[in-house]
């Protein structure tokens, strides 16, 4: 008997998915093993026991499996961050930005070629699609939206004069990307708290590529100690006392 044309097309989606899937973790192995600029579909193929061809009906070009890794690993981290701030959502902000950092970290650490895909260097000739904006600004929503909650609720203290301390044309640039993300549906937040968290936020991120690539080897190692002091530093320069 004829299977229902629905019920073969959901098959065939779960064997595509399915498929999809083993083709995403091989290309990650080949990530670790081997880095981003030689990452090779034909090898991802051979490794699956596939031919190239069939491969490239799912990833026309290296280009897109890249595209593919990426917007898998932004969606990772930001859901890090995002479970993060939700699970202290009934804490004060100081509590929810300090655990997005120690999130991050952690997903860092346990993916570091992921890590290095989105925060390291940039792979040759590899132009990201519009198609990564959105998942790689879910870890700035997510910082974005712990301020705008502790705005609200009178947490942030000694900014008083944060927008005086701005000047031309720093403060344009804060207003236009305040505006934008405004305009995107992202919480409303004032320029001046946008560039501390934007500094904060680059602090993070430095501390911890510092971490994975080694540069606190022989000093601040285990780095869990220097990086949970730094994040609380960040935490109150942003105004989160």
């Amino acid at each position: 008997m004829n299977q229902p044309a629905s019920v073969a097309r959901t098959a065939r989606q779960r064997a595509r998915a399915e498929l999809t899937r083993e083709i995403t973790e091989e290309a990650r192995r080949q990530l670790a093993a081997v880095g981003a600029d030689a990452l090779s579909l034909r090898a991802v193929a051979r490794e699956l026991g596939m031919v190239s061809s069939a491969l490239y009906r799912y990833y026309p070009s290296k280009d897109d499996l890249l595209t593919a890794l990426i917007i898998d690993a932004y969606n990772a981290i930001g859901g890090a961050a995002e479970t993060a701030t939700a699970s202290a959502a009934e804490k004060p902000g100081r509590v929810r930005w300090i655990a997005a950092c120690h999130a991050i970290r952690a997903w860092a650490v346990a993916h570091p070629h992921e890590y290095a895909l989105i925060y390291g260097s940039p792979v040759p000739g590899y132009r990201a699609p519009e198609a990564t904006i959105g998942p790689a600004a879910r870890v700035a929503l997510a910082f974005a939206g712990v301020l705008r909650d502790a705005l609200a609720s009178g947490e942030l203290a000694g900014l008083d004069t944060g927008a005086e301390e701005v000047a031309e044309p720093l403060a344009g640039q804060a207003a236009a990307l305040s505006a934008a993300l405004a305009l995107a549906g992202g919480p409303a937040v004032p320029g001046y708290l946008l560039v501390r968290a934007v500094v904060a936020w680059t602090q993070l991120y430095g501390m911890v590529s510092f971490e994975l690539w080694g540069q606190f080897v022989g000093s601040f190692e285990p780095a869990d100690a220097v990086f949970g002091y730094a994040v609380s530093e960040l935490a109150a320069f942003v105004g989160l006392r």
